[in-house]
């Protein structure tokens, strides 16, 4: 391997355990902040998710509004990625034994992965990771250089051989949801793909609200669970270093940390107790190409092997969901809350107009819920729907003009407005994925 380049420090700690794909493995940090926001206990609180010891350690289960907050999420990563050139596959969790032997995870990764299940003469895996089944989508079809680059997408499910010992909340499972993405292009658009990737991440990151601690340049280490091509490694690294420089960000080396097949840049983040976590990577990969004899047409009408270029935005559904719950105390950004409009009839005698508007924001795709007086007075009710970013006040004078008097989460409350202007000037924020609860219109 090269000398590290001039600007790399090496890092302090180290994670438990080396994963092909974000790691669910916490940092050697100092004993957790008991006061601090704990994801587990504010998710039981908001009835967000849980597990069931019938389940099983490790899987846990998400209620209507975790549901609510993880589907808001997947739909804004798949855009994002869509506008970014990606096209979406599906591909199944299972795969032949046989499958990981040639992408070298059974080598090198068995360890963390499932015990193989025997169906008549074939054994089958639950995958560790999704780029075997990534590798064989790309070669189920001939490559022109011309398609190239060419970028495949899935959030999809994959499965890792935990100790019960070391589970917790959301944040270390065995059931993972990965926002996974590989890009295969030529070896002259490896470096350009990879800054492109790193630069997506950080716009998800600004539009998220999370805020790095670090970017890690993780290399290997000493023992064998490496792949053994020092040429191929040398070069990862060089790329890697190369696009670290160009995004402009400040990172550290971390020797030990790589996948088994490749370098990566790993995006570290912090939970409210100090303790940090990989959320996101960046990965070039030399060897999974040439594992499974992955090719393109050239120019010169030769067969030439393609790069893959790995990279996740949002690591997993499961780690960044827990991440955000800790960032945000319940008190989700609008386009991520699990109820973004709660109508508040003042009286028995405006729940039908309530129940109307419901529906309105309903058909406009916002999620809204009426909390009538049965549900105690209006004081009451306001305090009880005090992480809702919008509260639409229903008195006898709006039920008459149409109209709805808001009160938005950070305490301000609004001139009354007629209700379809309310509810498209909502949507409008909500489809933005802005941070903001609310804008003046045009004119105003």
């Amino acid at each position: 391997m090269p000398d590290q380049p001039s600007n790399v420090r090496p890092a302090q700690d180290r994670p438990v355990n080396d994963c092909p794909a974000p790691d669910h493995a916490a940092q050697d940090n100092p004993a957790p902040d008991h006061a601090a926001p704990d994801h587990r206990r504010l998710g039981r609180e908001l009835d967000l998710f849980d597990t069931d010891p019938l389940m099983g350690s490790g899987l846990p289960y998400w209620l209507p509004d975790g549901a609510a907050i993880r589907h808001s999420l997947e739909e804004f990563i798949r855009g994002r990625e869509r506008r970014a050139g990606y096209r979406h596959v599906y591909s199944p969790v299972l795969g032949k034994r046989e499958l990981y032997e040639i992408s070298g995870h059974w080598a090198h990764y068995r360890e963390d992965m499932f015990p193989p299940m025997e169906l008549g003469s074939e054994e089958m895996v639950l995958r560790p990771s999704l780029c075997p089944h990534h590798a064989l989508i790309y070669r189920s079809r001939p490559h022109s250089y011309r398609e190239l680059p060419l970028r495949m997408a899935e959030l999809g499910g994959m499965y890792r051989s935990e100790l019960s010992g070391v589970l917790g909340g959301l944040t270390r499972v065995r059931a993972i949801q990965l926002n996974d993405a590989h890009v295969f292009c030529t070896p002259e658009q490896a470096a350009d793909e990879a800054v492109a990737a790193l630069e997506l991440i950080r716009e998800v990151h600004r539009v998220l609200g999370v805020v790095p601690v670090r970017y890690r340049l993780s290399l290997p280490g000493a023992g064998g669970k490496y792949v053994a091509d020092p040429a191929l490694w040398e070069r990862a690294v060089a790329l890697l270093t190369e696009v670290l420089e160009r995004s402009g960000v400040p990172f550290e080396a971390a020797e030990g940390e790589a996948a088994f097949y490749g370098p990566k840049i790993d995006v570290q983040i912090a939970d409210g107790a100090g303790r940090e976590f990989t959320l996101s990577t960046v990965q070039i990969d030399f060897h999974q190409p040439e594992r499974f004899n992955l090719h393109y047409i050239g120019a010169d009408g030769a067969r030439h092997r393609p790069v893959m270029v790995h990279r996740s935005v949002i690591g997993s559904v499961e780690r960044v969901v827990a991440h955000l719950i800790e960032l945000y105390g319940g008190a989700f950004p609008a386009w991520l809350a699990p109820v973004q409009v709660v109508l508040l009839p003042v009286s028995d005698a405006e729940v039908p107009q309530a129940e109307r508007f419901r529906q309105r924001c309903l058909d406009l795709g916002l999620r809204a819920e009426v909390a009538g007086p049965e549900h105690g007075s209006l004081g009451a009710r306001v305090r009880e729907a005090r992480l809702v970013p919008y509260q639409a006040v229903i008195g006898a004078r709006e039920a008459v003009d149409d109209r709805v008097a808001l009160r938005l989460r950070d305490g301000r409350r609004l001139e009354p407005l007629p209700a379809e202007e309310a509810w498209a000037r909502i949507g409008a924020l909500v489809a933005a994925c802005e941070a903001e609860l609310w804008a003046e219109a045009a004119g105003r």
